[in-house]
Parts: structure tokens; sequence; C-alpha cells
């Protein structure tokens, strides 16, 4: 008898930060497209993607931060603890000081038929814009399961966490 398996899905990202004195800040996107377009608190996402068995992780994140972003991250990365979300999907962070300009944010793009059953398809951005916020902030602004990533960030920083 042929036991099943399940493949976990698994995504790698990394998610950059800056310092304004004693503020920390972290750079999020929001999701492009008419599923997200109204949607903001518990909304935004650590730029990141899924990869396959085939693929390693690191080389993932790096590719998804400059295609979802258009800028080439750089600096030393500091690993984050991998993440279970509820759906099972393992996801996987690296944090890196850094700086950028939301507003010439280039993302990737994406087709779907929209409005749905429609028969019409249209591109949209993978990611529609992208901000800073100071990590209280981002708590609000943040996937509830990426949350975790923000508190291991502010520890490993020595900061304390706030929320």
């Amino acid at each position: 008898m042929t036991q099943g398996w399940t493949v976990t899905k698994r995504s790698a990202g990394l998610l950059m930060f800056r310092r304004r004195g004693e503020i920390l800040e972290v750079f999020l996107v929001h999701p492009g497209g008419p599923l997200w377009a109204k949607k903001d608190l518990g909304a935004w996402s650590i730029p990141k993607g899924e990869y396959s068995n085939a693929e390693d992780a690191l080389a993932t994140a790096w590719r998804e931060f400059e295609e979802e972003t258009g800028t080439r991250a750089k600096g030393k990365l500091i690993p984050l603890a991998d993440i279970k979300q509820r759906s099972g999907k393992l996801v996987k962070v690296w944090a890196f000081e850094g700086d950028c300009d939301p507003s010439k944010l280039h993302s990737n793009t994406f087709t779907m038929e929209w409005p749905k059953k429609s028969g019409m398809m249209l591109e949209f951005p993978e990611i529609d814009r992208g901000a800073w916020f100071p990590i209280e902030v981002a708590r609000t602004k943040l996937l509830v399961g990426q949350i975790g990533f923000l508190d291991q960030l502010a520890s490993k920083l020595g900061m304390r966490k706030t929320s």
C-alpha cells in the first residue's frame, strides 16, 4: 500500500530595516491586484516568494526582493528563525539594514482573469506599493503570520518589544 505525503510549501524573503534615531523602521510591501486593493491592516508583507526543493532559500530571498521592489538588496544578513504559517507554509527570512525610496518601487507582474468569470485577462503588479513603518505600526500592517519576524528582529537588535 502506498502512503500519501504532502509537500510543504516554503517561502523565503528579506526584511529590510533602518534606524531613525531610537526608532526602528521596516520596509513592507503591499500585494497588488484587485483582491488586495482595499485591504490595509493585516495585508502587508515582507518581500518574499515560494521556492522548490531544487532551489536555494537564500538565493530565492535575494531574487524575490529584487523582483518585488526593483531594488537590489545588499548588506550583512541577520538570519531569523523560520516561522510556520497556519496554512502549513514554512517561511524563512533574513533581515538586513538598508534604505530605499518607496516611490521608486518597481514590481514584476502577474496575469489573472478580472473581473471573475469575465473571460478578460488583465495584468497587475505583484506588489503595488512599499512603505517604511515604525516597528509598532508594522505590527498592525503586516500579515499576522509574519509578525514574529518583527519580534525576532527587535530582539536581535537589542530593542525591547513594545506590543
